[in-house]
């Protein structure tokens, strides 16, 4: 277990400069995936090296895949094709990965080997019943923790899944991403339909890798049967990774910060929608293409703020941002509201219940709903919060203290390494007077 990591953040302060964010998580998760299940050598750049990341590129080693580096942010992945991969010794740990406890049961259903997968106490809470039922029902054979938890027993079937029509009741990119990685694997075409689009890396990535996907009205299509081929995978900076300096820059006076070569995937731009709603000065700068991503340097400078009813159709295109966004509504004048984000309640914590604990700690007026906020805007005081072991909530309370009366400590902050190992360095060096302290 690692050791207890607290933050601490003087307030005041501003953020500015020009700063690069890591290479993005899902991006990096998928081309490990990917470049395992294809034939031949598979080389990867702007790899995010953290802990997520690299429990999937380990996995895949357990699975006898020869995976070189990542060194500076490139590995090489030699690709054993769709039915290559061997029988674990042991249980596949994923630590906190949710996006690697999600995906890689589509591509385990249908080889001829039992693995079992397993995660930290966080991950091993979280439901997984939206990809078992789907999964079940191609002719997969999963067995669950109760409440449909991990740790999850796959049985191998040796044999193709069978294609599925299926209707997601909830936009959700890991879902979707399992299912098509499964449906590489089953007889004839998986169709899968998105109540509202979701991150699109995976079809898109699935075309890279020379296996492009059926699109019509809502659905997305895939055949099975198609062996990968291997390619170069650029990756861009996450955008998620940015939203924090992209909220801190916004709600900071004298705030002037460029954040170069972002990820703009039109799937994972809302967060910056949500922020122009809401008055944020954005300017998307230099766009250009990076490996099939577009990507762009981003400036951000302080704004007043005002809060907005965010439409239900940006939930999705920004529903790892939340946390961060919360931060900039505490800070905006007036109120904001959130609803249709109920996926908030099942991610690393319940992040509608941690924010609004963690806001109301400082002074804000936050009331959790079942699925959204209402947040009044005002003045932040100092205080302790918790993040509840999230990386996310962690770095958004972070980035609150920019605008706090006294000094604001976040807990429990050892799991930002899952995501972004170098987010206090690189604030520090932004602007952020932040402090940390190990084993306190």
């Amino acid at each position: 277990m690692p050791a207890p990591v607290t933050f601490t953040i003087e307030p005041g302060g501003c953020l500015r400069g020009a700063i690069g964010v890591p290479g993005d998580k899902s991006i990096s998760h998928r081309a490990v995936i990917f470049g395992a299940i294809a034939e031949g050598d598979t080389e990867v750049h702007g790899f995010l090296e953290a802990a997520d990341t690299l429990a999937t590129a380990a996995a895949f080693r357990a699975m006898g895949v020869d995976i070189d580096g990542p060194r500076d942010g490139s590995l090489r992945v030699r690709g054993v094709g769709l039915r290559g991969l061997r029988a674990p010794d042991a249980d596949l740990d994923l630590g906190n990965s949710g996006t690697a406890m999600r995906l890689l049961p589509g591509v385990l259903a249908a080889q001829a080997f039992d693995a079992r997968l397993r995660g930290d106490a966080s991950l091993n809470a979280r439901p997984m019943g939206r990809i078992i039922t789907p999964l079940t029902s191609m002719g997969a054979r999963i067995e669950a923790s109760a409440g449909m938890t991990p740790p999850l027993a796959i049985r191998g079937r040796g044999a193709p899944l069978t294609a599925i029509e299926y209707r997601m009741p909830v936009a959700s990119a890991q879902v979707k991403s399992c299912l098509l990685l499964a449906g590489l694997y089953a007889d004839g075409v998986t169709r899968i339909h998105e109540p509202a689009p979701s991150r699109d890396h995976t079809e898109r990535m699935l075309s890279a890798f020379g296996h492009g996907v059926q699109r019509a009205d809502d659905a997305i299509g895939i055949e099975g049967g198609t062996e990968l081929r291997a390619t170069k995978v650029e990756v861009p900076g996450d955008i998620s990774s940015a939203a924090f300096f992209l909220v801190g820059a916004s709600i900071a006076p004298g705030s002037d910060l460029r954040i170069e070569a972002v990820g703009m995937n039109p799937t994972r731009v809302g967060v910056i929608e949500v922020l122009r709603a809401m008055g944020a000065r954005i300017d998307v700068l230099d766009e250009r293409s990076v490996g099939g991503e577009p990507i762009a340097d981003v400036r951000v400078r302080a704004a007043d703020l005002h809060g907005v009813t965010i439409p239900r159709a940006l939930v999705p295109l920004a529903i790892d941002e939340f946390p961060a966004l919360f931060v900039a509504a505490a800070c905006a004048e007036g109120e904001t509201i959130l609803e249709g984000a109920g996926e908030l309640r099942v991610k690393e914590s319940d992040r509608i219940a941690a924010m609004a604990a963690g806001l109301a700690a400082l002074g804000v007026d936050a009331e959790p709903r079942e699925d959204g906020m209402r947040i009044r805007g005002g003045a932040l005081g100092g205080g302790r919060v918790a993040s509840h072991g999230d990386h996310r909530i962690a770095m958004s309370l972070a980035m609150a203290g920019l605008r706090a009366s006294a000094p604001v400590i976040v807990d429990d902050c050892a799991n930002v390494a899952t995501s972004f190992p170098g987010f206090a360095a690189l604030a520090r060096s932004a602007g952020l007077a932040i402090d940390v302290g190990v084993g306190r």
